[in-house]
């Protein structure tokens, strides 16, 4: 059956390794259950419906991408467009967290018919191959980026950013960290000996290794801090909470609510959320070698039209923007190449609204070891990007994109810079004419992007 559906020989998987990805996609992401509901619950809004939300939401749009596509992607609330609802619309314009879900259910329904109207899939086509290998390995530097900070070894510092002082706080984040680079070793030990699911069992063995510290008083657990007991929870979920968010996006006072200020909230997130969803899919594509020769990914169209479905039906569940996740680069990393890595990555979403509890409780640290490998694995096409003189209007916009996502803590500002130094470099050495159409647009849109939001 699962031949069939998903035409494992053809993309050369099996059953076993497609499963053993999606697992691990799932143990990447499952941090969003945690994080999600902490971001808008500061809005206001109950946090085990956010929870709830959030994790119907994964599923709902991961099984889409699953059969729609049969792509190993998975589907999450975004982060950042979650931080932009929150500290950004709700906090800064004003607005409650009902206009805000209306915003986004709009920004899902415009999305379904651009992703109709192949709008978005020219967009995709139209950057140069090139372009988009730059934006792979950016990725990869964001992730491990977000492994360094999710784990404690990156922290504030006078220089932005810094390494931790492990003695300082040892028992609570130094041990953590220390736990990150522990793990981050046997991964690699376990990747570099070719075991199959390696960075799944990297991730299950720093967590055992962290309750092991918390059993023996290396780690102690210190509530106030932020720092939890690492072992599970056993408990239900209280399902009749998701009525308190089900349905509100509708639930809205517009009197309060300026129209062209609402406007401006949807194409924020409109904008936002295209290009990362675009960065992500080139980003993960291009290391799981799913683009053909002319840089295109069959199957996109789907695949964007399941990420605009889960965004408006996200928004009437509960919860900020659904959009595809860059942790899917874990699942690929490990094999994943077709909707059955998907499949199982959606119905351990589901699961988790049975057991959140139990999901919830996979610490930081133990995942960012994850991250920080994957990283790895995305950055090494680098080698396909040719640094020669005669191809500097190809490699410095890729150049520039790789920096500017982990450094601007953005994928869209890696493709917006990208795009907007490719044209012109193009356009001033008199080679504008190799210059897709589409991507002149695209460079006035950025440029406005940055002139008046």
């Amino acid at each position: 059956m699962f031949e069939r559906i998903f035409k494992l020989s053809e993309h050369k998987t099996t059953v076993k390794t497609e499963v053993m990805a999606g697992i691990t996609t799932f143990m990447t992401m499952a941090y969003i259950l945690a994080v999600n509901p902490s971001v808008l619950g500061s809005t206001g809004m109950d946090t085990t419906a956010v929870l709830l939300a959030t994790a119907l939401a994964s599923c709902l749009g991961t099984l889409c991408m699953a059969f729609m596509a049969n792509l190993p992607f998975a589907l999450s609330a975004g982060m950042g467009l979650n931080a932009f609802m929150a500290y950004t619309v709700v906090a800064g314009y004003g607005y409650s967290w009902q206009v805000a879900l209306l915003a986004v259910f709009i920004e899902g329904l415009i999305f379904i018919v651009l992703s109709l109207t192949n709008v978005r899939e020219a967009i995709f086509n139209a950057i140069p191959l090139t372009l988009k290998k730059g934006v792979s390995v950016g990725i990869g530097l964001f992730i491990a980026f977000i492994g360094l900070q999710n784990s404690g070894l990156c922290v504030d510092s006078a220089t932005l950013v810094g390494i931790i002082s492990f003695p300082e706080n040892f028992h609570t984040a130094g041990i953590c960290a220390l736990l990150t680079l522990i793990g981050l070793f046997f991964t690699a030990v376990f990747y570099t000996r070719k075991m199959k699911g390696a960075i799944l069992y990297g991730i299950l063995l720093t967590w055992i290794l962290g309750m092991l510290c918390q059993v023996t008083g290396l780690y102690v657990p210190t509530p106030d801090a932020g720092f939890y007991s690492l072992f599970p929870s056993w408990g239900m979920t209280d399902f009749s909470k998701l009525g308190l968010t089900f349905g509100q996006c509708f639930n809205v006072d517009f009197s309060a609510v300026g129209i062209v200020n609402f406007i401006v909230v949807i194409f924020s997130f409109l904008f936002v959320d295209i290009f990362d969803t675009l960065g992500t899919l080139i980003g993960v594509a291009t290391k799981a070698k799913m683009l053909d020769k002319d840089g295109k990914l069959p199957g996109i169209k789907p695949a964007l039209l399941a990420d605009s479905i889960a965004t408006s039906a996200g928004a009437i569940l509960g919860t900020s923007t659904t959009t595809t996740f860059v942790e899917s680069a874990s699942g690929v990393a490990v094999g994943g190449r077709t909707g059955l890595t998907a499949l199982v990555t959606g119905i351990l979403f589901l699961v988790s609204t049975l057991f959140a509890p139990i999901f919830t409780a996979i610490p930081s640290f133990a995942t960012a070891p994850a991250l920080i490998m994957v990283g790895f694995l995305m950055v090494g096409t680098v080698t396909e990007i040719s640094f020669d003189l005669d191809n500097l209007t190809e490699s410095i916009p890729a150049y520039l994109a790789i920096i500017a996502m982990p450094l601007f803590y953005s994928i869209s500002e890696g493709i917006s810079l990208g795009v907007i130094s490719y044209v012109l470099l193009n356009l001033a050495t008199g080679k504008g004419k190799k210059v897709a159409p589409l991507m002149y647009v695209l460079a006035v849109l950025f440029v406005l992007k940055y002139i008046f939001l």
